[in-house]
């Protein structure tokens, strides 16, 4: 079986010292960096690189921002930049994450929509939620009790007993039913562009959603015609319960956080009693190469500490990480989104190294075999409720 791999790209990558290592750390906010980094991934014929994105400025705090000047802060908007990207590669994924707190759905449903029309067909969206009384503070409509646990521990943090949290994945999951509904609102066929009649649509192949719940209600249609995918290809990011549950509930793939073989294991039979039908990704965040270890090292000094993660971090060569991945391929792990430690050096280990030793294995793709997301990830182009429904 052939392993789906990934990669999520952070700016100068997943440790905040890593702008130090560029040769020119003003590139990080420049097209030409991103796009330099997804050709890079496209070259290792990755399945889909994700984009990172909040609402508040990266804090070493759980719920404020910081006064650090020593690590980089600032992002593009994920959904724009994977839109200027798109035009540029022509087969690898873009996933690009999108709160779902503090936006209305039927914005982020054309706006993926959009992308999946400009990228032929290789959109996803990363839904999250925001639950950080500062971020709520920055767009001013909502206030939000103060967040009081470090989200980025070991495993990550479950906080299913906050009833707070739990009703903002309640409205996550209400998120990305109105997206999926706006996304079938227009039937494949409801573009008829005949010129000698006049008629650019059949109005009978445009729905209304009527979408009614506690936190939205939205009636639709969609502005945006059905796009090649029919539905791009929702992922979530998940630690725990209530996570596991709304990624059950609405996403295609998940990204989970074992921190060895065993609870790969555990992980992936929760997650199967949730669901058969998610694709299971495990995040690991690397450091690749003979002197792996030297570098993290050198980061976590000039960061002025040693660095943490939600998701395993993994120092060593791309051989003995293509040995980790295979092992928790055998716990039921289908594919894994890598986190390079520092770009572009990390990135490059990832697509020319660590892929050619998953190809000896027979576990890695030797050309693309699809030209959609969903055609790499094996999920079959949905049908339009609505055109089953008529």
């Amino acid at each position: 079986m052939t392993l789906h791999l990934a990669v999520a790209l952070d700016g100068a990558g997943w440790h905040p010292a890593a702008w130090r290592s560029l040769d020119s750390p003003e590139t990080i906010f420049s097209a030409r960096h991103w796009a330099e980094l997804v050709a890079e991934a496209e070259r290792g014929l990755l399945d889909f690189v994700t984009i990172e994105d909040a609402f508040g400025l990266q804090s070493t705090l759980a719920d404020a921002p910081d006064e650090r000047t020593d690590q980089v802060r600032g992002r593009f908007d994920a959904v724009l930049l994977a839109a200027r990207l798109a035009p540029l590669t022509s087969r690898i994924g873009l996933v690009p994450t999108a709160t779902t707190t503090h936006t209305e759905p039927f914005h982020v449903a054309i706006g993926i929509a959009t992308l999946d029309h400009v990228s032929g067909g290789r959109a996803g969206w990363r839904p999250q939620i925001s639950a950080r009384a500062a971020e709520a503070r920055l767009v001013g409509r909502r206030e939000f009790p103060p967040l009081d646990r470090v989200l980025n521990r070991p495993g990550g943090v479950d906080l299913s007993d906050d009833p707070h949290v739990r009703d903002l994945f309640v409205e996550a999951a209400d998120g990305v039913e109105v997206a999926r509904r706006l996304w079938d609102s227009w039937e494949d066929d409801a573009e008829i562009r005949d010129v000698a009649t006049g008629r650019f649509i059949d109005r009978d192949k445009l729905h209304y959603i009527d979408f009614a719940g506690r936190f939205f209600s939205v009636k639709g249609p969609s502005i945006t015609p059905r796009s090649p995918q029919g539905q791009p290809v929702v992922t979530a990011l998940a630690h725990a319960r209530l996570p596991y549950e709304f990624a059950a509930g609405g996403a295609d793939v998940v990204y989970v956080t074992p921190h060895s073989a065993e609870q790969a294991c555990a992980v992936v039979e929760e997650v199967r009693g949730l669901s058969g039908e998610l694709k299971i990704f495990a995040d690991l965040l690397v450091f690749l190469g003979e002197d792996a270890a030297g570098r993290k090292a050198r980061l976590d000094e000039l960061d002025g500490a040693e660095l943490v993660s939600d998701a395993a971090i993994f120092t060593g060569t791309p051989g003995e990480l293509a040995e980790v991945l295979l092992e928790w391929r055998r716990a039921g792990i289908q594919g894994f989104r890598l986190r390079p430690g520092a770009v572009p050096y990390d990135l490059e280990r990832i697509t020319r190294e660590l892929t050619a030793e998953l190809r000896g294995r027979g576990a890695f793709r030797h050309e693309y075999e699809a030209s959609t997301l969903r055609g790499l990830l094996d999920l079959p182009r949905p049908v339009s409720r609505y055109a089953e429904a008529s």
